[in-house]
Order: C-alpha cells, then sequence, then structure tokens
C-alpha cells in the first residue's frame, strides 16, 4: 500500500505554527514512507475563503519545502459532494431537521435541567409528512442530520493506541446547513474516498470527531483510513498559543528571518522523544520520523528553542548553500570569510554587518590609544590567519594587559564592536593595511 496523505487548509487566514504542525507532520510521514502528500484548499466556505490566503498558503508551504504531489480545490468538487448526499439519502443515513437555532436552544437546555445530555433527539425523524409540508408552507428550509448507528466505534490510533467512541453518547451531525451549504464533515470524508487517502494525522481536538467520519466512510462505503491524533502545541510556559498565532504566522517567522529548515526541524520534533535540535534537510526529518516517538503530553513551543535551533542551521550551512544568499546581501567575500563569520550569526541577514568589518569602512573604538600604538607598532608585515596568536602574544608581553584588557581593545579597534567571530581569521580577512589604519585611530 502506497501512503497517501493530505494537508487540508482552509483560505481564510495565514497558516501559523498552529496548522503548520499538521503539514510538517503529514509530509515528513509521507515522504520518509515514499508515500504521496496531497494538498486540499478546503474553500467550500465560499464568503470567508480567498484567493489572497490561498495564495498564501501555497507560498508558505513552498518556502517550508513542504512541496505537494497532488492539489485540489473544494470548490471544485461539489459534484463529488452531492453524489455523497444522495448515497447517504437513499440509505437513509441523512435526514431533514426543520428546527430553528432558537428551538434547538430550548431543547438543549430543557435537558440540562432535567440532568439529561444535551444530544439531539431525532425529533424529527418522527414527523409526518403533514407536518413537514406545514414547515415548508411557513418557509422554513431543512438542515440535514447524518443518523448514527448508535455503537462504540473503535480504530488504532497512530499516536494513542486503542481509541473507541460511543457514539449513542453524541448527537447525530449537521453534514448540511438550511442553505444547502456543505459543512467540513461530508466532503472530507467524500474526497478521502475519492483520493484514496490511506492516513488522516492530525491534532487531538479531532479524536471526537472520528467515530462519527468512520460511520460516514461506512456509510458511503469507503476504506476507512488509518488515523493518528497528535497533542497541541502549548506555549512556553504551557499556556494557550491562541491569542498569540497571528504574531507565529508562517509570513511572520520568515519575515523576521528565521530558516525554513528550523521551523521544520523544530516543529517536526516536537512533542516527539528526539532532541531539538536542526535536521540535516527535511528529507532526513523524514527518514527518521516515527510516530512510536510522540507523546501524549501538549507539546511546548518556545520561540528561544526556535532561535537556538535557528543558530544551528547557520552554523552548519555550507559554502555552496550560503553563496547565493550572500551575493543577494552584496556580502559574498568568499568560503573563507563564511567560515569565520558563520559561528557567530543567529539570523542569516546578521552576515551584512560582518561583511562590512572586512569589506567596508569601520570608525574603530579608542579607548586607550598607547595600547594601540603598542599594538600596531608590533603588527607583523604580513598578515595571515596565524597572525593573532602570535601577535597578540607579543602585546601581552609588552605591555602586561591579558584577558579581556588585552582582547577587547583589540576587537573594538579592528571592527568597531565589543564581540564577533574569532579574530584569528578575521584579521586575516580585515588585512594589514585596514588592520594598520584602525589601530592608528583612522576610519578605515
Amino acid at each position: 500500500m502506497t501512503v497517501k496523505v493530505r494537508f487540508a487548509p482552509s483560505p481564510t487566514g495565514r497558516i501559523h505554527v498552529g496548522n503548520i504542525r499538521a503539514a510538517i507532520v503529514n509530509w515528513v510521514f509521507a515522504r520518509g514512507q515514499g508515500g504521496v502528500f496531497v494538498l486540499r484548499i478546503d474553500d467550500t466556505d465560499l464568503a470567508r475563503s480567498t484567493q489572497e490566503y490561498e495564495d498564501g498558503i501555497e507560498a508558505d508551504l513552498t518556502w517550508l519545502g513542504l512541496t505537494w504531489d497532488e492539489r485540489y480545490n473544494q470548490s471544485k468538487r461539489f459534484d463529488l459532494y452531492h453524489r455523497a448526499m444522495e448515497t447517504l439519502k437513499a440509505a437513509g443515513r441523512l435526514y431533514p431537521c426543520y428546527e430553528t437555532a432558537d428551538e434547538l436552544d430550548r431543547r438543549r437546555k430543557v435537558q440540562l435541567s432535567r440532568g439529561q445530555p444535551p444530544i439531539y433527539d431525532r425529533a424529527s425523524l418522527k414527523l409526518t409528512p403533514e407536518e413537514i409540508a406545514a414547515f415548508e408552507a411557513e418557509g422554513r428550509k431543512p438542515h440535514w442530520r447524518f443518523k448514527l448507528e448508535g455503537k462504540r466505534v473503535k480504530w488504532t490510533d497512530l499516536v494513542r493506541g486503542e481509541c473507541d467512541v460511543d457514539t449513542t453518547s453524541m448527537s447525530d451531525p449537521v453534514l448540511i446547513r438550511e442553505d444547502g451549504a456543505f459543512l467540513y464533515t461530508l466532503p472530507s470524508v467524500a474526497d478521502d474516498i475519492d483520493m484514496g487517502i490511506t492516513h488522516v494525522i492530525r491534532g487531538e481536538d479531532h479524536v471526537a470527531n472520528t467515530g462519527t467520519q468512520i460511520e460516514i466512510f461506512e456509510a458511503l462505503g469507503g476504506a476507512v483510513p488509518t488515523f493518528g491524533h497528535f497533542s497541541l502545541l502549548v506555549g512556553a510556559d504551557g499556556s494557550a498559543l491562541s491569542k498569540r498565532l497571528g504574531s507565529l504566522s508562517i509570513m511572520q517567522l520568515r519575515e523576521d528571518g528565521l530558516e525554513p529548515l528550523a521551523i521544520t526541524s523544530h516543529i517536526g520534533k516536537l512533542g516527539t522523544s528526539d532532541a531539538l535540535e536542526a535536521a540535516g534537510s527535511l528529507d532526513e526529518l523524514g527518514r527518521n520520523f516515527d510516530f512510536a516517538k510522540m507523546g501524549r503530553h501538549p507539546a511546548r513551543f518556545d520561540e528561544a528553542d526556535l532561535a537556538r535551533i535557528n543558530a544551528g542551521v547557520l552554523h552548519a550551512m555550507d559554502y555552496a548553500a550560503a553563496r547565493p544568499r550572500l551575493a543577494a546581501l552584496g556580502a559574498d567575500l568568499g568560503e573563507d570569510f563564511w567560515l569565520a563569520v558563520r559561528p557567530n550569526l543567529k539570523l542569516f541577514g546578521d552576515v551584512a554587518d560582518l561583511a562590512r568589518i572586512v569589506g567596508g569602512e569601520v570608525t574603530p573604538v579608542v579607548e586607550d590609544p598607547a595600547f594601540l600604538a603598542t599594538a600596531l607598532e608590533l603588527l607583523p608585515t604580513i598578515v595571515d590567519a596565524s597572525t593573532w596568536s602570535a601577535w597578540s602574544s607579543a602585546i601581552k608581553e609588552a605591555t602586561g594587559a591579558k584577558g579581556r584588557a588585552l582582547f577587547l581593545p583589540l576587537r573594538q579597534a579592528l571592527t568597531g564592536m565589543d564581540h564577533g567571530p574569532e579574530m584569528g581569521p578575521l584579521l586575516a580577512l580585515i588585512g594589514r593595511d585596514k588592520a594598520a589604519k584602525r589601530l592608528a585611530g583612522e576610519t578605515a
């Protein structure tokens, strides 16, 4: 069996770390199994769906490297959903209901006051043709409910293990609204059957829906997929992320300068037994993915961890991968420069300031001109990667300065900064002429 999964976002907003987790987990699982990843745009809500958000979803997934093998829009598949609707009607599993929202609300309140569960009582199944005609004469249009079998539905979950739901404890779900619009469940199941989806992998907030969906799969004669429900994300302090998701959109993280591999590595490993560190590639992430590593506890999304992983991605990036981006920033000063500065990068954009130290002008920070004058006298005629150690030792011997008192004035004069890359390779890149001018207090 070829594994086939889907990511099904609604184009009603930008995707964020909460819902991109479903895309990442599905993608790495499919790739690790040599399977198929489907992008399905759930745009049946025509009033709220926009082309702008749809384009944004594609842009975000592409930037993250989560390429898809098949792509669909639900808004172009209504014929399939109408056929599924007619199949359920013919089987007696989809029935019309004429209660208004207010009537249903009052009925639930009565049930609760009597200590009864607020479950729909299937009153519409008992309506006579005359009563239905009277409702329709009033102008009422029915919503349509799926008639549950009222049984214990069982499945083996990829994350949660053996699961079951007793559908006698549930209301028959509404699948079609009064205006004829399909709610999520029926189109989703019809699509999964038609597309041959083998695994439905999603957040644990969907567990309660699984029993209903399995019954709909069976009622439509489709193969029931394997389900997997992973834990939801919470903040570093254990609080809900819901209020902050806007600031954690993939678009915002991209604009903040984060690396796509850092995001996929972080979110792909959250809630698993794997160490939170950068993967070498998305393919590596897929090869190492295993549902057995997933825990049941909420996964904590910590932006500090993401920043650390982002730095790790940069520190491991080779020059060939960095070179086009360095060129775009006007900061391609060669492989030696990249290898010298990458250990200090937190964001790729930081490289522009470091390139200025080597290829541009620096105004030196001079607090002890006499100390720097001695350093200039001792500066060798030839400066290379081995110069720093011998030169700083000679300055130490001549001035008695050591530790911070020795190294900080030299760094401030040569780079204009208090911290940065190792000075050995950096001095060689700066070169003797610029180094001499900066030690003399000149901008160079």
